[in-house]
């Protein structure tokens, strides 16, 4: 195997450094560039016209967190805008990468650096890391290089992810909120039972009465968690790693799990329009670039976040690769209301597809932000209706026995 070459080499070596000198002006001036070594780095500064007074390295105080969607989608935008700008390719990735904060993704964007030197292709290098890079993403950028127009296509990937970022942040949004708020009232009537109502349960043992029965059950409960609550705790805890571990693992559970959720009241019919908006707008991004329709109906599958739709577009390919018009393969699925259909119709017959499917993402879009809305609104009142009964109940079989305290003296 040959070795790798020198620019490969060197990037690999590459360290952050903070740094402060005087301009030709004789101004004090300072940043962040990524160099080899001091003296590498000494040398640059001189040649731009920087006399350096100050060199620190800044790796430690990096934040070296994984690279996650929303870094790929700044990435992503940071280099439509230079290459729109007329700035080269490798130098764009210089100009990134040393002025990322996370050194994660400062070291992927420099490994890509290194890839483009040595001559391998953007959508080559991208595709070696598929961690980050999906196949739509590394099919849009091959599209881009061999149009001869990267920085318009990089446009349209950067604006696909941003919009699909935000449509993720909306979901998780909604399903968020509601649990964080049923775990807190949880939470809280665990800390009652164990160190509260011991204490009433104390004070009650000197009134020489029966409890009432709701009381009786509050306490009884109290014990049960007090006694028990670790060994619940663990089988909760294991029970529900047991259930991610095979969730991962297991399409069938997975398809299961999306089918089910696609049939929830509330969460369901924002779950399935967050997966039409996905659906839209990969098409609408990829059938803009060039990429041909069947292959494209791939890369959209897997953008649609469901098992479900994810099956009956790759159905839908299928169809299409037969001869079948898209709009026929997609009312065949059972899964697209009629409007998206005949949106889609309407784009194959006028040549416009990609632009009827961009008005049908941009509408679900807007309906996933409104459902989300709305059902935050819905459900304000009724966690607080279940936060009530949960710890007003207890506190409510605490204070009863005082209420009969008057008859019992």
């Amino acid at each position: 195997m040959a070795p790798p070459s020198k620019a490969v080499r060197t990037a690999k070596r590459d360290t952050p450094f903070l740094w402060e000198g005087k301009d030709k002006r004789g101004h004090k001036v300072s940043g962040k560039s990524l160099a080899a070594n001091e003296q590498a780095l000494r040398t640059d500064l001189r040649r731009q016209g920087i006399a350096p007074t100050r060199l620190r390295k800044q790796s430690g105080s990096l934040a070296g967190g994984k690279v996650n969607a929303a870094d790929i989608a700044v990435f992503s935008r940071q280099l439509a805008t230079m290459l729109a700008a007329g700035i080269p390719l490798v130098q764009a990735f210089e100009i990134v990468g040393s002025g990322h904060e996370k050194a994660s993704m400062q070291k992927l964007i420099l490994d890509i650096k290194a890839d483009v030197e040595a001559g391998i292709s953007l959508h080559e290098s991208l595709a070696k890391r598929p961690l980050y890079f999906d196949d739509l993403y590394v099919n849009l950028v091959e599209a881009g290089e061999q149009a001869g127009a990267l920085d318009s296509l990089l446009d349209k990937v950067a604006t696909y992810k941003e919009k699909t970022e935000a449509l993720k942040k909306k979901v998780k949004k909604a399903l968020f909120y509601p649990t964080a708020v049923l775990a807190v009232a949880i939470i809280v009537s665990v800390i009652l039972l164990i160190f509260v109502i011991p204490q009433f349960e104390s004070l009650f043992k000197g009134f020489g009465a029966d409890l009432p029965a709701f009381t009786q059950m509050v306490i009884d409960l109290s014990k049960f968690v007090q006694n028990d609550g670790l060994f619940i705790a663990l089988v909760l805890g294991g029970a529900g790693y047991a259930f991610t571990y095979f969730q991962k693992r297991s399409r069938k559970m997975r398809e299961m799990l999306d089918r089910l959720s696609l049939k929830l009241p509330i969460i369901g019919p924002i779950l399935n329009k967050a997966a039409l908006a996905r659906y839209a707008r990969t098409l609408a991004t990829m059938f803009a670039a060039g990429v041909p329709l069947v292959e494209a109906l791939e890369s959209v599958a897997g953008a649609t976040g469901n098992i479900v739709y994810e099956d009956g577009v790759m159905r839908m390919r299928d169809e299409v690769a037969t001869g079948q018009r898209l709009q026929r393969a997609m009312d065949n699925t059972g899964l697209f209301p009629n409007m998206v259909i005949q949106m889609i119709a309407v784009g194959e017959e006028a040549g416009a597809l990609d632009t009827m499917a961009g008005k049908v993402a941009s509408f679900y879009e807007e309906e996933v932000d409104n459902a989300v809305d709305a059902m935050s609104s819905l459900l304000e009142p009724m966690i607080m209706a279940i936060l009530g009964v949960l710890v007003g109940g207890l506190v409510i079989a605490m204070y009863l026995p005082i209420f009969k305290l008057g008859s019992v003296v």
